[in-house]
């Protein structure tokens, strides 16, 4: 049996992005960003489902009729046709089980019919039907798509030109392609597309600082899931094995945690999202379980959290968060879902660590005096697509003594407000030496290795310290300020030469405006 392909020839995994990001063009004059988002994602996870089960299939075939295999059938098309369907063969190599009516080549050949959105709906119920893992995780929203007739045919024509069985590590790519979009995504949704969305340079810092390299990893608001591909990456590229870590995660908007699910199911990640979405605070879906490592970027200080449904709670172990902001429920909670010895980083607004709002100040102490703040980091502004507001991390630690040194009643702060580099306008990001700067300076400091205080970028404070600034965690309170190098020149010298040099230029500035004042002059500008 021959296995058919796509009848034009697919775009090169290098040319991803351009022909992803066209296809959102097809849909912007007609819905928001939110909206479209749901569909182009999910055309693009069908599209690649079922171009690995193709792959695999020719694999299969292949193997079945080659005369040197233990799997050798002969000429007999109906026992080629019997191992093509033998889902063993698939199951084995973690690709999806795609029944006929679901593939992509079906779907393409129907794509000019006016149901062709019932139609896609229909083929990912068939496909959660054959695939536990994902029943009940993909958005069907395309049948009730408002679009103009024959638009969402137009859409699979243009997601049929990719081909993801052409490159080798097309999960990898898959995987690139869903976080440039996310973050397209959240750049065009504006602040509300920031609640699921973290750039991967700040997740690379905090998998850089926390170096999690076996056990749990959770995230209570995973978004689409960017904290776990980066700690999985940290994992193997340090000589682990995707399967030395756990991924738990929880997220309470329903597309977003379907989202989540397809940006792992197609790294072939295990992960327990949970039985479905639900409100961290109010239904947690890991309710007995503890963690060794914990990344999260909450929502900034939100306060319709139902923060006044919890005024008894064992989780408030430093007291009692505001009603009107969830940043000190969020960072009690992660306390509370760390296991001994287990460490946390979390991304907040920089209010976090100065604010004395309803008791803010107060709980805030009483974490430092429970010696449970480990490091605190200053970030720059501009880091999110979607805010130009500063923010910094946290991590958080109920034992300092689990690596290296002793660190009991200390807490190292890192100003990094001078890292980055603008890649536009608007947007800033830090680069590889940025986050290895940070995380150089957190292991050093933990083992006390090649450890010293930086003026105006790095210092260990002890408790006695941070009382005396009134326990704000401000890293600018406690590096200082840089020290000025000594270029030698003796400063009665220096302060004639730069005497002499602003009288040079302040006397160049007149003849210039002579100058221009006579080039008017002569073109009738009487100046």
């Amino acid at each position: 049996m021959a296995v058919k392909g796509n009848k034009k020839k697919a775009a090169p995994a290098k040319d991803f992005k351009a022909v992803l990001w066209a296809s959102a063009d097809k849909l912007r004059a007609q819905m928001d960003a939110a909206e479209y988002k749901h569909l182009v994602l999910g055309l693009i996870f069908l599209k690649y489902i079922s171009d690995t089960f193709v792959e695999q299939q020719k694999k299969v075939l292949e193997m079945v009729s080659n005369s040197d295999s233990d799997y050798y059938l002969g000429d007999n098309s109906s026992d080629h046709q019997e191992a093509l369907e033998d889902r063993d063969y698939y199951t084995q190599e973690n690709v999806f089980w795609v029944p006929a009516e679901a593939r992509w080549e079906s779907l393409r050949n129907q794509a000019k019919q006016p149901e062709i959105g019932q139609l896609i709906d229909k083929a990912l119920v068939a496909i959660e039907n054959e695939n536990s893992i994902l029943r009940g995780k993909l958005d069907k929203r395309f049948g009730a798509a408002q679009l103009e007739p024959g638009r969402m045919g137009e859409l699979v024509d243009l997601i049929s030109t990719i081909g993801f069985a052409e490159d080798r590590n097309s999960g990898d790519v898959l995987g690139e392609v869903y976080e440039y979009f996310l973050g397209q995504f959240a750049s065009a949704e504006g602040k509300k597309g920031g609640q699921f969305y973290t750039p991967a340079h700040i997740v690379k810092t905090l998998v850089a600082v926390l170096a999690p390299d076996g056990g749990r990893v959770y995230d209570p608001c995973c978004g689409s899931g960017g904290m776990f591909v980066q700690s999985e990456r940290f994992v193997q590229a340090h000589g682990g094995r995707r399967d030395d870590i756990s991924i738990f995660g929880q997220e309470s908007n329903p597309t977003t945690w379907r989202l989540a699910t397809m940006n792992l199911a197609i790294r072939g990640f295990a992960a327990n999202l949970g039985e479905g979405h639900a409100d961290t605070f109010a239904r947690d879906q890991h309710p007995d379980q503890k963690f060794d490592y914990i990344l999260a970027n909450p929502p900034f200080n939100i306060s319709d959290w139902g923060g006044e449904k919890y005024d008894s709670n064992p989780r408030w172990v430093y007291g009692r968060p505001p009603v009107g902001n969830a940043n000190f429920a969020w960072l009690q909670h992660m306390l509370w879902k760390l296991r001994p010895g287990g460490q946390a980083g979390v991304v907040l607004a920089n209010g976090s660590m100065s604010s004395t709002t309803s008791g803010e100040g107060k709980i805030r102490e009483a974490m430092v005096r429970g010696d449970v703040v480990e490091v605190m980091v200053a970030l720059p502004g501009q880091l999110f697509v979607n805010t130009p507001i500063p923010v910094c991390l946290w991590f958080l630690s109920n034992d300092k003594t689990q690596r290296g040194r002793d660190r009991r009643g200390e807490t190292l702060f890192i100003d990094g407000r001078q890292m980055g580099v603008m890649v536009s306008r608007k947007e800033k990001v830090l680069t590889d030496e940025d986050i290895c700067k940070i995380a150089d300076t957190v292991h050093s400091w933990r083992n006390e290795k090649d450890y010293q205080d930086v003026a105006g970028f790095c210092h260990n404070a002890n408790l006695n310290e941070i009382e005396k600034n009134s326990f704000v965690l401000t890293p600018g309170r406690y590096v200082g300020a840089p020290e000025e190098e000594d270029d030698g020149e003796p400063f009665d010298e220096k302060m004639e030469r730069l005497t002499s040099l602003l009288k040079f230029q302040q006397e160049e500035g007149v003849m210039l405006d002579q100058q221009i004042a006579e080039n008017l002059k002569r073109i009738g500008d009487d100046f």
